[in-house]
C-alpha cells in the first residue's frame, strides 16, 4: 500500500516510554520527533549511556516497505529485551499485528522442525547463530532478500539468516584493584598467568559457547587442559554473567568472562561502579556472536516476514540495541554505548558461528573437569 507518512493514526516510531526489565533503566528512546515529512527529526535518548549520542545513519523505518498483515514471531529472545520494540512496530504501522511467542532457541528449532509445514511461526526471532544455522540445517528456513542481506556484513549472515545485533565476548575488571596493563592478551594465559580472582558462569549458554569456540579452534586437549588451569586456580562460578559483572564491580572478584553487554548493563545502574572491559586477541575469548532472524519456509506472507526483518536493521532498530540492549549495532553507522572499540577493531577469531550449537561434546568435557553445568 501507499505510505501514508502524515496519517494521523500513525505513531512516532520508539516514542514511548517503557521498561525493559530489571536489568535496564526505565526509559526508551524518543527516537523521531514529528510525523510531519517537513518537520526535523529529534532525539531524546533517556538514561546513563544515551545523552548526546548522534543520530543513527542507515536505512530508516520511514525509507522501509510499509508492514501489513499478521506475522508469528517464535522468538529465543525475552520479552524483557525485544517486546518494546514489537510493541512500538505495532503501533506504528495501522495494520500491522505481529504474535510473538517467546521461548528457549533450541527448544523453538525444535519445535518448528516437529510442526512441518503447517507451523505457525513466520520468523525465528533468536539470540544467536548457533540456532539460526541449526534451523538453516533443518531444511526449515528460506533464502533472505538481498534486500535485507546487503544490510550487514558478510561474516554476520548467510543467504538462509542476518544478523541482527552483536556480543563481544570480554573480560570484565575491577579498576580498583587493576589496570589495562594487568589483563592478557590471550585467553589460555588466565588459566596460568593471571594475578587475581576470576570468576564464570559455566552453566549459562554463552559461556558454554565460549568454551565450544575454544575446542573449535584450538582442539580438545587444550581445552582440557586450559579448564583444569582455570579450575585450579579457584575460579568462582555464578548463576549468570551479569552476577559475574556485578561482583566484578562489588570487588568480589577481579576480573570475570562474559559477554560484553552486561558490563554496561551494570554501569546503567552504578554509573560510577569499577569496572571496565578489556579483550583478548584473535582468540575464544574474543569470540563475537549475532542474535538475529530467518524467515521459516511456511511463511504464509514472505514479503512481510522479509520487509519485517529489515525493520530489525532500521537505524532506529538498531539504536534500541545499542542504548537498551546495550548489544554491537551491525550496521557501520549506529555507535555501541560505552567505552567500547568499533567492531572491526575487534581482533576476533576465525570460527564458524553455526557450529557453537554443538554444545554437547564442551558439556561433557566441562563435566569430566569437574565443572557444573
Amino acid at each position: 500500500m501507499p505510505r501514508r507518512s502524515d496519517s494521523p493514526s500513525r505513531r512516532t516510531f520508539l516514542a514511548g516510554s517503557a521498561a525493559l526489565g530489571t536489568v535496564s533503566v526505565a526509559g526508551c528512546l524518543g527516537l523521531i520527533g514529528s510525523d510531519d515529512d517537513d518537520a526535523p527529526n529529534t532525539f531524546g535518548q533517556i538514561g546513563s549511556g544515551r545523552a548526546g549520542r548522534p543520530e543513527p545513519g542507515g536505512t530508516r523505518v520511514e525509507d522501509l516497505p510499509d508492514l501489513e498483515g499478521e506475522l508469528t514471531v517464535y522468538s529465543g529472545r525475552g520479552e524483557f529485551l525485544v517486546g518494546t520494540l514489537l510493541g512500538d512496530l505495532e503501533d506504528y504501522y495501522e495494520d500491522f499485528t505481529v504474535d510473538p511467542r517467546y521461548g528457549n532457541s533450541s527448544e523453538l528449532v525444535n519445535q518448528i522442525a516437529e510442526e512441518g509445514s503447517g507451523t505457525p511461526a513466520d520468523v525465528f526471532y533468536t539470540v544467536d547463530a548457533a540456532a539460526l544455522g541449526a534451523l538453516a540445517e533443518e531444511g526449515r528456513t528460506q533464502a533472505l532478500s538481498e534486500e535485507a542481506t546487503s544490510m550487514v556484513d558478510e561474516e554476520f549472515r548467510t543467504d538462509q539468516w542476518v544478523g541482527t545485533s552483536g556480543r563481544a565476548r570480554t573480560v570484565p575488571f575491577n579498576t580498583d584493584s587493576l589496570s589495562n596493563e594487568d589483563m592478557l592478551d590471550s585467553i589460555q594465559a588466565y588459566a596460568t598467568d593471571f594475578d587475581g580472582d576470576l570468576g564464570w558462569a559455566p552453566s549459562y549458554g554463552s559461556c558454554q559457547g565460549f568454551v565450544t569456540a575454544m575446542r573449535l579452534l584450538e582442539g580438545e586437549e587444550t581445552t582440557r587442559e586450559w579448564l583444569e588451569g582455570i579450575v585450579d586456580s579457584g575460579i568462582a562460578e555464578y548463576s549468570d554473567e551479569f552476577a559475574v559483572c556485578q561482583a566484578v564491580a562489588d570487588g568480589e572478584i577481579d576480573a570475570g568472562f562474559t559477554n560484553h553487554y552486561y558490563i554496561q548493563r551494570v554501569l546503567d545502574g552504578s554509573p560510577d561502579a569499577p569496572i571496565a572491559t578489556s579483550f583478548t586477541e584473535g582468540d575464544a575469548g574474543a569470540v563475537f556472536d549475532v542474535a538475529g532472524a530467518a524467515v521459516t519456509d511456511a511463511a504464509d506472507d514472505a514479503d512481510l516476514a522479509q520487509n519485517f526483518v529489515r525493520h530489525l536493521l532500521s537505524a532506529q532498530a538498531q539504536e534500541y540495541f545499542a542504548t537498551e540492549t546495550y548489544e554491537y549495532p551491525l550496521i557501520p553507522d549506529v555507535e555501541p554505548v560505552g567505552d567500547l572499540p568499533p567492531i572491526d577493531e575487534l581482533d576476533v577469531p576465525n570460527v564458524d558461528l553455526s557450529q557453537l550449537s554443538d554444545l554437547e561434546p564442551t558439556i561433557d568435557l566441562m563435566r569430566e573437569v569437574g565443572i557444573n553445568t
